[in-house]
């Protein structure tokens, strides 16, 4: 599986999609057997955009999935806590998402630099894998490249799509299932030293 020694499947959810400003409210993880998920308090309102595709809803102060109040953990903890849980691996780690150019790094880099983490991060991580070129690399015939597609193409199954937990469950499954060669992770990776 390449030159790394662990690839950490994850995913953000956030209150909307402009990497700029975005706040991020769910940041999920997943190795083998082993999970990290944390809700975090938002700064500002979702988008309305943001609130039909997540079920997330930001009032009085708290964060809501579905109606359901969530326990939130503040973004400077949520992101060292991340850190922590991603030094429990043998290095170098590459951490994983579909869309991960577009969407997640942009987002995760900048919370880290806000938080002042960023080089600790840049300790542990080399490198992020975008599975959404590699899907593409891979199979050049599909009509849809989105995560859900992919999901019900390959492993022939729906999912809580937009949960930031089953995202990266499924996006894990999904690699399994494709198996790619060295050179085909090689060409999607982003580094980490930006």
């Amino acid at each position: 599986m390449s030159d790394y020694k662990t690839i950490v499947f994850f995913d953000l959810e956030a209150t909307g999609l402009d990497t700029t400003v975005c706040d991020v409210i769910q940041l999920a993880a997943i190795c083998g057997d082993r999970a990290y998920n944390v809700y975090i308090l938002p700064g500002r309102d979702l988008d309305e955009s943001a609130k039909r595709v997540t079920g997330f809803r930001f009032r009085n102060n708290s964060l809501f999935l579905d109606g359901i109040q969530v326990a939130t953990t503040p973004l400077q903890e949520a992101l060292a806590n991340f850190i922590t849980f991603l030094r429990s691996f043998q290095r170098p780690v590459l951490l994983a998402a579909h869309g991960a150019r577009r969407f997640d790094v942009p987002v995760l880099t900048r919370v880290l630099k806000r938080c002042l983490l960023w080089q600790e991060f840049q300790q542990v991580v080399s490198g992020f894998l975008d599975t959404l070129p590699l899907s593409k690399n891979l199979f050049n015939n599909l009509n849809s490249y989105s995560q859900e597609n992919l999901v019900r193409h390959f492993l022939g199954r729906t999912y809580n799509a937009h949960n930031a937990t089953e995202d990266a469950r499924m996006l894990q499954e999904l690699f399994k299932a494709w198996r790619p060669k060295n050179r085909n992770i090689l060409r999607c990776i982003i580094t980490t030293r930006l």
